[in-house]
């Protein structure tokens, strides 16, 4: 038996459905909490699995929760696909490898070379951060130079997409960015400059990758201006969150500050673009 297409996939908002596999937290903003909400505020619908479930995050001292299998994801999958209901336009887990950051490793050493045969490949899209696109190209990134030559071979293991979101080099935070849009043509790149600001956040990874999806679909033809976009949303969390902290005379452990994502909304939905892409050449 053909059964027709789901009604959700007739009346989909036309930015589309994301299906958003990732961590969950109850309390905070991090993994599914972090980019579910924003995507939608961008006129997405997103169905969200919850790969991982603790408490909170584990910038606490202590954090409980249950990790999902393999065979407990699949199953999902599988009740989806049996009620003809895996009509997504974008699956949002492999875009952001959350493998590790500050020279961390997140996952286990032995899964490194999964995720740069198996999962890279099958990305669009891949925003890693400095740390994280080390660990895929095997080169170390201590320039503007390094950056630019690790998207390409990034590119070289299948996505046309690569967006470094987090450079640290001489004290300047930097984002590079970098599309091969044919095999015939060099990538377009470019790099933005951001402030830094002076606090810890946790989340800002997941936040980056959902926005620059956000913005991506919606400029297809511009990852330059995706990432313009995708940075001014995120700083402007970011300095929100820290100018609310301040106001409450709060002083939270280092790595316990938690994204002020529901007071931001205006800003997610309307960026104002401050800093701007520079264009290699």
């Amino acid at each position: 038996m053909i059964m027709a297409p789901p009604l959700a996939s007739l009346i989909s908002s036309e930015s589309g459905r994301v299906l958003s596999i990732q961590s969950h937290t109850v309390q905070g903003y991090v993994g599914n909490k972090s980019a579910v909400f924003p995507l939608q505020l961008l006129g997405f619908d997103v169905d969200p699995i919850n790969s991982v479930q603790f408490s909170n995050h584990t910038g606490y001292p202590t954090w409980k929760g249950q990790v999902l299998d393999g065979e407990q994801l699949w199953s999902l999958i599988e009740g989806l696909e049996a009620n003809n209901l895996l009509f997504y336009t974008h699956l949002l887990t492999v875009c952001d490898p959350v493998m590790g950051d500050e020279g961390k490793l997140y996952i286990k050493p032995e899964l490194v070379p999964l995720y740069k045969d198996k999962v890279v490949p099958l990305a669009s899209m891949l925003t890693p951060n400095q740390f994280e696109a080390e660990l895929l190209t095997g080169c170390s990134i201590h320039s503007e130079a390094d950056a630019l030559e690790a998207c390409k071979k990034l590119h070289g293991a299948g996505p046309s997409k690569v967006v470094i979101t987090s450079l640290d080099i001489n004290s300047d935070l930097l984002l590079i960015g970098s599309h091969l849009e044919n095999e015939e043509d060099a990538p377009k790149q470019f790099l933005i400059s951001m402030p830094k600001i002076p606090a810890y956040f946790t989340g800002t990874g997941d936040l980056m990758a959902a926005l620059l999806l956000g913005w991506s679909y919606k400029y297809p033809n511009s990852l330059e201006t995706a990432a313009e976009l995708a940075v001014a949303s995120l700083q402007a969390v970011l300095e929100r969150t820290l100018l609310d902290y301040n106001a409450a005379k709060v002083q939270p452990e280092v790595k316990q500050l938690e994204l002020r994502l529901i007071q931001s909304q205006e800003q997610i939905k309307h960026p104002i673009v401050e800093f701007h892409a520079k264009r290699f050449y």
